[in-house]
C-alpha cells in the first residue's frame, strides 16, 4: 500500500502542468512487457488508470498507428474531452496533434516522454507553427487543457499520454509522431526535435473508427501544385514564346496558345481546389483575393483571344495593347500570390527559394532574348 501512497501524493500535490509520475509496484514480468491493444478487454490497466487524475473507466478506443504500436483511448463529458495515448517507451517523445486538414503544420500537440531514469515522464502542449524545432514552442498551442490533467504515467516499458481539454468537437483529423530514439526534450529546452517518423488520419468520434488522412491535405497539395505549375511557371513561359520567336512563324503562335491553354485550365483547376479548402489561416484572405483576380484576367485573355481582330484592323494595335498588359499583370499577381500561398501552407525555405530561382533564371532569359531582340530590330 504504501507505494500507492506516494504515487497519489505525487498526482495531487502541488505540481504545474506538467506531472511526473512514479512507477509502482510493478513485476520484473510486468516491466519487460510492451504490448498494449483495444481487444477485450479494452480499459486501461489498473495500474496506469489509478495514476490518471480523471476518470478513464468508460474510454473508446482505437488502433490509431499499427506499425507504431500507438494506441488511443477518449471519452466526453459535456465539453471537456479525455484522450490518453499509449506507444512503446523508446526513450524519445510521441505525440499526438489536433489537425483541421490532415496537415502537421499549423495544429497543436500534446507531446509526452519518458523522463529517462525509468520512473516517470513529462508532457506538454506544442504549437506546431512550422517544420523546425524552433517554430514549435513548448507551452503553447490552441488546445484548452484542463489543468493539472495532463500527465505522462510510464509503466510496463509503454507510455502513456493523458491530457483533458475543453472543446464542443476535437478537430477531425489526428496527428501522430515519435522523436528520434533516446532523445530526450528536457535537455534542449524541452523542444522536439524532429520526428523520425509521423502519420495522419480522419476520425470519426462518434463511431470511433479511423482512416487515412488524405483528404483536405491532399486538396490543399493539389492546390499549390496546379496552381503554382499553371499561373506561375507556364503562363510566363507562354509569354515569352510569343515575345521571342515570333520570326519562327507559325510555329510561336501554336506553341504559345498550347501552353497558355494548358496553364490556364491547371490555374483553373488549381483556384478551384483553393475554393473546396476554404481556410481560415492569417493572410487567407489576401491569398484568396489576389488568386480571384488571376482568375478574372486570364478569364478575360481567354476571351480576348475569342474576340481577336483582324491584323488589318484598325483595333488590332489597341487590342495587343491590352492583350499584352493584362496577361503581365496576370503573371505578376500570380507570382506574387504563389509566394504568399507558400508562406500560409509553412513551406521551408527551399520551396520559396526554388520557386525565387526560377523567376531569377526567367528574367536573365528574357533579358538577354530582350537585348537580342532589340538589336535584330534596330539593325533591320
Amino acid at each position: 500500500m504504501k507505494p500507492r501512497s506516494r504515487c497519489s501524493s505525487v498526482i495531487n500535490g502541488a505540481l504545474p502542468l506538467l506531472v511526473v509520475v512514479v512507477i509502482c509496484g510493478l513485476s520484473p514480468v510486468a516491466r519487460s512487457q510492451s504490448s498494449d491493444s483495444c481487444s477485450t478487454p479494452a480499459s486501461l490497466a489498473a495500474g496506469v488508470s489509478k495514476l490518471i487524475p480523471f476518470d478513464t473507466s468508460n474510454l473508446t478506443c482505437f488502433d490509431a498507428w499499427s506499425s507504431e504500436n500507438f494506441i488511443v483511448r477518449y471519452t466526453s463529458s459535456g465539453s471537456t474531452w479525455s484522450f490518453v495515448l499509449s506507444a512503446p517507451d523508446k526513450g524519445g517523445y510521441v505525440a499526438v496533434g489536433f489537425s483541421q486538414d490532415g496537415a502537421m503544420v499549423g495544429s497543436s500537440a500534446v507531446a509526452g516522454w519518458s523522463s529517462g531514469n525509468g520512473v516517470g515522464g513529462v508532457a506538454k502542449q506544442y504549437k506546431l507553427g512550422g517544420t523546425s524545432s524552433r517554430s514549435c514552442p513548448p507551452d503553447q498551442g490552441a488546445l484548452s487543457l484542463v489543468a493539472k490533467n495532463t500527465l505522462v504515467v510510464a509503466q510496463s516499458s509503454r507510455i502513456y499520454v493523458a491530457f483533458q481539454f475543453t472543446a464542443p468537437q476535437p478537430t477531425p483529423y489526428l496527428i501522430y509522431a515519435v522523436g528520434p530514439s533516446n532523445t530526450n526534450p528536457s535537455g534542449n529546452g524541452d523542444y522536439l526535435a524532429q520526428h523520425r517518423v509521423y502519420t495522419s488520419a480522419a476520425v470519426n468520434y462518434a463511431a470511433g473508427t479511423t482512416s487515412s488522412a488524405g483528404g483536405a491535405a491532399d486538396t490543399k497539395k493539389w492546390h499549390g501544385a496546379m496552381a503554382g505549375l499553371g499561373w506561375g511557371v507556364l503562363m510566363p513561359v507562354g509569354i515569352a514564346l510569343a515575345r521571342y520567336f515570333k520570326k519562327h512563324d507559325p510555329f510561336w503562335f501554336y506553341a504559345h496558345i498550347s501552353v497558355q491553354g494548358v496553364g490556364f485550365v491547371l490555374g483553373v483547376a488549381g483556384v478551384v481546389a483553393g475554393f473546396k479548402l476554404n481556410d481560415d489561416v492569417p493572410g487567407g484572405d489576401t491569398h484568396q483575393a489576389i488568386g480571384i483576380t488571376v482568375l478574372v484576367l486570364g478569364c478575360l485573355q481567354v476571351l480576348a483571344f475569342l474576340a481577336r481582330p483582324d491584323k488589318s484592323s484598325k483595333v488590332r494595335r489597341y487590342w495587343n495593347w491590352y492583350h499584352h498588359n493584362v496577361g503581365r499583370a496576370a503573371v505578376a499577381c500570380a507570382a506574387a500570390n504563389i509566394f504568399i500561398g507558400l508562406n500560409i501552407a509553412h513551406e521551408g525555405n527551399a520551396a520559396r527559394a526554388g520557386y525565387g530561382i526560377f523567376l531569377v533564371v526567367l528574367a536573365l532569359v528574357a533579358v538577354f532574348l530582350e537585348v537580342k531582340l532589340w538589336r535584330s530590330r534596330r539593325s533591320g
